[in-house]
């Protein structure tokens, strides 16, 4: 991964820090040389990168949806990663061992309660399908040339969280200070989004333990699977409908959101993440309801301590989006294959201001709404 680029303003100059690392690959493709290179890489950290079709905006939402979507609840901001098994129907007292034993396989209690904050560099490779029309259940794949990327994910518990990624010509940023989530992109504005602070899903797909045993301590033990050759135990969490009331807006209704985590019999791990979010079109006048499905998987895997935290170090996702309705079936998918290449704990500095939203969509804070993210 690129984290410098030589000063090509200045002979003599400090090389310039990258606020994204990148791989060498994709930095190599921005250019017939240098300071070409140089100059594109410039504009695309300034999120003023063109984008010139309609084709290259279906593919930045799904980017979107692929690489910095949420997750639809507010997780607790104490320390308690487990609770008793008394009082507790034998669904839910399986799905709290299961949790124990997660939290057992990444690190223990003591080691994850000393979390405070946290930072990850990763390398991305992003291969999307064309939008289909069809029936539902049809398959589509994901074909043609891979796009390369980065990312750099700051976290400070409770809730603040800030990530930036980079893909081929496209850049998303997106963050929560605590009050307020939001994002924006190379080529769309800043963007509010409603409801209470809620966390990234990228962070439970083997990044952070500590959230991922506090998410699923309320989840209910619906059975098992298998998953690459291992048997699972698999947690359900159903968002509760006042949430989903919440974070639905003037145009849109949340009819549902699941999530599921699968977790290895062998090796106490979280092995898939899965969350399935149902959004219906309020309709226009005269027009039909249209519905959109949006359906994200993740496998984890390479499984590493870092500082006595078991940190999954890779995995694949796959986001599928379906539109139906008003006698229209579409059909999209992105896949996304992700390694880390960097990790730390307890970061000294990190402090509120890092969270901040842009200075420029401060203002609008509280007039975003939400849709598909």
């Amino acid at each position: 991964m690129r984290k410098l680029c030589p000063n090509f303003d200045k002979e003599d100059g400090l090389e310039t820090v990258l606020e994204v690392p990148i791989p060498d690959e994709m930095f190599t493709s921005m250019g017939s040389n240098g300071f070409n290179r140089w100059q594109n890489l410039r504009t695309l950290m300034n999120a003023r990168f063109p984008d010139k079709s309609s084709l290259n905006n279906e593919f930045l939402v799904l980017l979107k949806i692929v690489g910095a979507p949420l997750i639809p609840v507010q997780l607790s901001s104490d320390h308690v990663l487990t609770r008793p098994l008394k009082d507790c129907s034998i669904q839910d007292s399986n799905a709290k061992y299961i949790v124990q034993q997660y939290v057992a396989a990444t690190g223990g209690v003591a080691a994850l309660n000393s979390l405070e904050s946290m930072y990850a560099i990763g390398r991305v490779r992003i291969c999307g399908s064309e939008m289909r029309q069809g029936e539902i259940d049809e398959e589509v794949e994901a074909r043609g040339k891979p796009e390369v990327g980065g990312f750099v994910l700051w976290q400070k518990n409770p809730d603040m969280w800030c990530l930036e990624l980079v893909v081929s010509g496209y850049k998303v940023s997106a963050g929560c200070d605590g009050k307020v989530s939001w994002n924006h992109s190379s080529s769309q504005p800043f963007h509010a989004i409603k409801a209470p602070p809620r966390p990234l899903r990228r962070i439970f797909q083997g990044l952070d333990p500590r959230c991922a045993a506090n998410l699923f301590l309320n989840a209910e033990c619906v059975g098992e699977n298998m998953i690459n050759n291992e048997v699972c135990f698999m947690l359900k969490l159903q968002t509760a409908p006042q949430v989903l009331l919440a974070q639905s807006t003037s145009n849109t209704d949340i009819v549902m959101h699941t999530i599921m985590g699968y977790f290895s019999q062998r090796t106490g791990l979280l092995v898939k993440f899965e969350d399935t979010k149902l959004v219906k079109m309020r309709p226009v006048k005269g027009k039909e309801h249209v519905f959109w499905e949006t359906r994200v998987e993740s496998l984890i895997e390479d499984y590493r301590y870092i500082d006595g935290i078991n940190i999954a170090h890779g995995g694949t996702t796959i986001a599928t989006l379906n539109r139906y309705g008003a006698d229209q079936n579409h059909k999209r998918m992105i896949e996304e294959t992700w390694t880390i290449e960097e990790v730390d704990f307890n970061i000294v500095g990190l402090t509120m201001n890092c969270f901040l939203p842009p200075s420029d969509g401060e203002r609008e804070q509280h007039e975003g709404t939400e849709g598909m993210g």
